[in-house]
């Protein structure tokens, strides 16, 4: 899935699936290529869904498309994202850069999802390890080692997909521990990230329900409270700092959550999920992608969810078509709609409550 929206007079590109680096802007080639098809066109809340299931959305002003103009859009909005992906997992990713959350507690961001580093006086717990490929690997470890000589004795990787697994073989030989859940090992199983070419390495550790991580002085908790986002998704919690990891558990900005029923994802126990976070004492929470959040934040973005998917619920029930559901789903007042890459088992799940 993904969405196109004007910016600064070019457009950007959103991938909706976790699996890669988002947002990615199009290079001035692909700028004017798009540019080009779409001269003199205007769309008003154009949204189309190409039949392969690529999704996108195009705000602009005025709507004024013919048929012919609108299928060469079509096209070029089908075959910009392979070329972004491609660029994505084997050219430059964004500039790695380390922020204090805590003390002894640094995110680093860039190249895929939220890194967090734990220091303790024998080494550093890592949260997530980047996407695939040695200059990530290799930039993640240049910011580690701004903060500290200590070398990586764990790394937490939150769930299977790509922008937190990807350098799981590089940390095992360099012998750290790699911890996930039992559900993260069997998606890796079948999981293939349509953008790297090989599967991520197993984690050396797995756990069901939770697994405390004790080095130095430091515990920190991995917790499974149930499926969301995937079916092996952790949550990585530090109670001596009052902090959490949420993974993609909690996506911010104007990307709403995603539901990989693929992976294992459901809608129904993410609510579940939420209720179980909300329970822990902490004052900082790490998104999979964005910004240090309160739990304030957090808060209410679980709200957000739970209405959406309340909402979807009901027509369900109502005898909403599975091709109608999304159409009919009121969200503008909330801000974003939930990533579905699979109506099918949504439409499935909800049917069932």
């Amino acid at each position: 899935n993904s969405a196109i929206r004007e910016f600064k007079g070019c457009v950007q590109l959103d991938h909706l699936g976790s699996a890669y680096p988002r947002p990615q802007l199009m290079n001035p080639q692909e700028c004017k290529i798009f540019e080009a098809v779409a001269a003199g066109m205007e769309f008003q809340g154009f949204q189309s869904r190409h039949p392969i299931g690529w999704r996108f959305r195009t705000i602009y002003k005025r709507y004024k498309m013919s048929s012919m103009k609108a299928l060469r859009v079509l096209f070029i909005l089908t075959a910009l994202p392979l070329v972004l992906f491609a660029q994505a997992g084997r050219g430059a990713q964004a500039a790695l850069q380390t922020q204090a959350v805590k003390p002894a507690l640094y995110m680093v961001t860039g190249a895929g999802a939220n890194s967090l580093v734990r220091i303790t006086s024998d080494g550093v717990i890592l949260v997530d390890g980047k996407l695939p490929g040695d200059p990530n690997y290799s930039g993640l470890m240049d910011q580690i080692k701004t903060v500290t000589d200590k070398p990586v004795k764990f790394v937490i990787v939150t769930h299977h997909h790509a922008d937190h697994t990807g350098n799981n073989a590089k940390f095992l030989a360099a012998g750290a521990q790699v911890i996930g859940h039992a559900n993260l090992a069997k998606n890796l199983e079948t999981y293939q990230s349509p953008n790297f070419d090989a599967h991520a390495a197993m984690p050396s550790i797995t756990y069901d329900k939770e697994y405390v991580v004790r080095l130095g002085g430091a515990a920190v908790e991995v917790k499974h409270f149930g499926r969301s986002h995937t079916s092996g998704d952790s949550v990585v919690y530090f109670p001596d700092l009052k902090v959490v990891a949420l993974s993609d558990a909690l996506t911010t900005g104007g990307q709403g959550p995603l539901i990989d029923y693929a992976g294992g994802g459901s809608a129904l126990e993410w609510k579940k999920v939420f209720e179980e976070i909300l329970k822990l004492d902490f004052d900082a929470a790490i998104p999979g992608n964005g910004p240090v959040l309160t739990k304030a934040d957090v808060r209410d973005y679980a709200a957000k969810f739970n209405t959406v998917i309340d909402r979807a619920t009901e027509l369900v029930r109502k005898g909403v078509p599975k091709d109608q559901l999304l159409m009919q789903l009121k969200t503008d007042d909330i801000g974003w709609s939930p990533r579905i890459p699979s109506m099918d088992g949504l439409y499935a799940e909800l049917g069932r409550h």
